[in-house]
Parts: structure tokens; C-alpha cells; sequence
């Protein structure tokens, strides 16, 4: 059980702007960008798009200085509307059910750079 103020995430998440597809059961597809990225999933901004609780979607992540964008199946694991004003938009939290060895490497170096830059910003770089 969680304490008041005590941090319930399992995974480190960094803050970066990734373009990403997202297409979800019904063929359709809604583009944005991500809002923080985890080893295991991503946190996404969107309009409903249809879009709910466990969910199967697929997604294409583009990453910067990368030919072709990263394809992930993943699952839609909660999903909570940023004000309560008709058409606001969403903010959901995705967790990757699949993504090919490749792509997972690729994506894996790319958080694993984020953090070692972050790091160095905050002069925490080992020496």
C-alpha cells in the first residue's frame, strides 16, 4: 500500500517531445507526440479518438537521427482527461505489449541516452 505523497510508479520517466502514430482498434489514426517515455511504455496527449482502458493499439515512435520509426503493439492502461471543458483532450498511459528486438533496442538506447544527458545537465556525470 502507498503512503500520501509517496511516488506509485514502477519505471523512471523522462520528458520528451517524440512524434508518434497511433492507431488504435478501429483503424483509426491519431498523430502527437509523447509526453514522457518509460522503458515500458510512454505517456500520450490525445483527443478521445475513441481511445479507452485496455485497449490494443499499434504504434510508430519516431526517433530522432533514426531511418525508420520504431513499430510497438501496446495497451492502453489508464486514460484521464486534462479539464473537464467539451473537447478537451487526454492524457493516456500506454504500455508496450510487443515491439521487435530491434526496435526495442533502438528505443532502449535512445531513454538510456536521455538519462545520460539529463545527467549531465545536473552535473551527476561519473568520472
Amino acid at each position: 500500500m502507498t503512503k500520501p505523497g509517496q511516488e506509485r510508479r514502477r519505471y523512471l520517466r523522462v520528458k520528451t517531445p517524440l512524434k508518434i502514430r497511433l492507431i488504435n482498434k478501429n483503424n483509426v489514426i491519431c498523430q502527437t507526440t509523447t509526453k514522457d517515455i518509460t522503458p515500458h511504455g510512454l505517456r500520450l496527449e490525445i483527443k478521445d479518438e475513441g481511445i479507452n482502458i485496455n485497449d490494443e493499439t499499434e504504434l510508430k515512435i519516431e526517433i530522432p537521427n533514426t531511418p525508420s520509426p520504431i513499430h510497438a503493439k501496446a495497451k492502453v492502461v489508464w486514460k484521464k482527461k486534462l479539464s473537464s471543458e467539451d473537447g478537451a483532450p487526454y492524457n493516456i498511459g500506454c504500455e508496450f505489449t510487443k515491439i521487435e528486438e530491434d526496435n526495442k533496442n533502438t528505443f532502449l538506447k535512445f531513454f538510456c541516452d536521455l538519462l545520460y544527458e539529463k545527467g549531465e545537465e545536473k552535473g551527476e556525470k561519473g568520472e
